[in-house]
Formats: C-alpha cells, sequence, structure tokens
C-alpha cells in the first residue's frame, strides 16, 4: 500500500472526490458516515490533517486526525477502508500510520461498534475508551405531553444572528465536561447555520424575561436543538429520521424540569414534521440521562466507540 503524497492539511480537487466516493461506498456499506454526493464533506472532516491510502493508484482507505484535539486534549481520529478492499491488512497499516503521527492518547472511533474494529483495536493493543449510544424511539404510539415550565420561563425559537453567543454561553456551561461539545464556538454554530440541514424552527430556547433591563430583552437558560436526518441506506430502514440533537441547561438553573420540558418540546415538533423515528446520542456512562430518556421511550439501537491506549 502507498500514499498519493504525505499527510495533508487540505485536499485538492481530485483527492477530495476521492475519498467522497470512499466515504460514499463506507455509507452504503455500514450506514455511515453522513456524508452527501456533493458539497462539503461532514463537519468532523474540517481542519487538521488528511492521509488518503492507495493501490495501484486506486484508493483504498482514508484517515483524518483532528489535530485540536478535544476538550480533553485527545486528538481524534476516523479511520475507513473501502468496503471492496477489507480484510487485507490496509486497516492495520493505516492505523500504523495514525499512530506514527498523532499525539500520544489519541482517540479513534468505531462507529456501530463494527467488528473488523473491535478485531484491529485488540490486534494492536487499543482499549474501549468511550461508549457513545445511540438510542431509538417509535413516534407511533408515543404520547409526549406538551411541556410545563416554571413562572418566569417561557420557549421560544433561535433566531440566527441574535442568539449565537447566548447559547454558547448556556453550551459551555452545560457541557464543560463533554469532550466534543463544550468547545464549540458561535463561529462554529454559524457555520451549522448554513447547512442543509439547520432549521431555526426546530431549535427551541427556555428564556427567562429580563425585569432588571426594563425592556423586552431575555436571558437564554436552556435550549434543545434539533435534527432531522435525510434518508441513510443501511440505517433506520432508509427513512428521514429526527434527532435530539443538543439538550442543553444551564447549571444555574437545573431543576423543575426544564430539561425534560425542552426535551418534550423537541419531540413534539419532530413528531409534527410526519417522522417515524427519533433517535439521540448520549454517552454510555450518563445514566442521569439514560434513565430521563428511558422514561420517554427511547432504547438502545447502536454503540459508537472510541479506542485508545
Amino acid at each position: 500500500m502507498s500514499g498519493d503524497g504525505e499527510w495533508r492539511q487540505e485536499l485538492d480537487e481530485q483527492q477530495l472526490d476521492d475519498v467522497r466516493r470512499l466515504l460514499l461506498a463506507v455509507r452504503e456499506a455500514d450506514g455511515r458516515p453522513e456524508v452527501e454526493p456533493a458539497g462539503a464533506l461532514p463537519g468532523e472532516f474540517d481542519g487538521g490533517e488528511h492521509l488518503v491510502a492507495c493501490v495501484e493508484g486506486e484508493v483504498v482507505g482514508y484517515a483524518h486526525l483532528d489535530t485540536t484535539g478535544d476538550s480533553f486534549d485527545h486528538q481524534v481520529v476516523e479511520l475507513f477502508v473501502h468496503p471492496a478492499h477489507r480484510d487485507r491488512g490496509y486497516g492495520a497499516k493505516l492505523l500504523q500510520a495514525v499512530d506514527e503521527r498523532a499525539a500520544v492518547g489519541f482517540r479513534v472511533w468505531a462507529h456501530g461498534d463494527h467488528p473488523a474494529a473491535r478485531k484491529l483495536a485488540l490486534k494492536t493493543g487499543l482499549e474501549r475508551k468511550r461508549e457513545l449510544l445511540i438510542l431509538r424511539v417509535d413516534v407511533e404510539g408515543s404520547d409526549w405531553p406538551e411541556p410545563i415550565l416554571r413562572e418566569g420561563v417561557s420557549l421560544r425559537t433561535f433566531v440566527p444572528g441574535q442568539d449565537e453567543d447566548a447559547v454558547i454561553r448556556v453550551n459551555a456551561r452545560a457541557f464543560d465536561w463533554h469532550p466534543e461539545q463544550g468547545a464549540l464556538t458561535a463561529d462554529e454554530l454559524r457555520a451549522d447555520e448554513a447547512r442543509p440541514w439547520f432549521d431555526a424552527d426546530g431549535f427551541f430556547l427556555a428564556v427567562e424575561e429580563d425585569t432588571a433591563k426594563g425592556s423586552s430583552e431575555d436571558t437564554v437558560i436552556g435550549f434543545h436543538w434539533t435534527k432531522v436526518h435525510e434518508p441513510t441506506p443501511g440505517r433506520f430502514g432508509g427513512e428521514r429520521v429526527g434527532e435530539v440533537y443538543v439538550v442543553g441547561v444551564d447549571p444555574a438553573a437545573q431543576g423543575g424540569g426544564l430539561g425534560r420540558a425542552l426535551t418534550l418540546a423537541g419531540l413534539r415538533y419532530l413528531a409534527g414534521r410526519g417522522l417515524r423515528q427519533i433517535i439521540l446520542y448520549v454517552e454510555g456512562d450518563n445514566a442521569a440521562a439514560l434513565a430521563v430518556y428511558t422514561k420517554l421511550g427511547f432504547t438502545r439501537h447502536e454503540t459508537d466507540v472510541q479506542y485508545g491506549r
């Protein structure tokens, strides 16, 4: 196996096309990643460094190294082998290249806890460091009540160009423990607003009126950002799927059921869009969140795993 060069900070037009074709083939076989036939690659492939692996001019694998790292300074790797070229040792060679390039303590994703990834991890001495559970619920048969808010708190939807900084402040406080979410920036939020899936009408804010200012201004104390995924071959019956994307509550405002109220608002909105399934991602060790979502009807569907040393 040979590369088309070295680790690169940017892909040229031909390399981008090659990587997209490989990722689309992987999506067809495994249901992920959520890459589109045109446009920008998913956000997890932004920045960092790229390695494209070729055999006799044919692209057989791709690795992306997030050199910025997560909130705990773990560099994060996405690694893929073309389905037509698996079981030939290319995954191990890509991982060796990553091991030589990445900082000590890097983490590599295995989406769907793929058996080949488990086998490769065992062979190379990597351990399971993190589990991210994908939970799912059927909309039909679910009866989610209207959210109940405490006095002085109301819900409204996100206003692009106005609410970014307020949401980021709440997000940073709510997710200071989270490897990725807590590091979200206002610029990244604005970039997501330009993505086809962004829907301000499905982005709910819990606000308190700021009476001290003597105006109609309010203070954001929580949010529920929903998302709708277009059909993906091999996942969820090939249907459009709603997602409880992010629910964040300012720690100073926790209690009184605000998180549940925000979650219900988003669930009812997604159900009203005619979707038949709703998913969410939750850390495998977050027992409190798992208990809340279980009561709302969610069950475990898939598991993503991060391996590391």
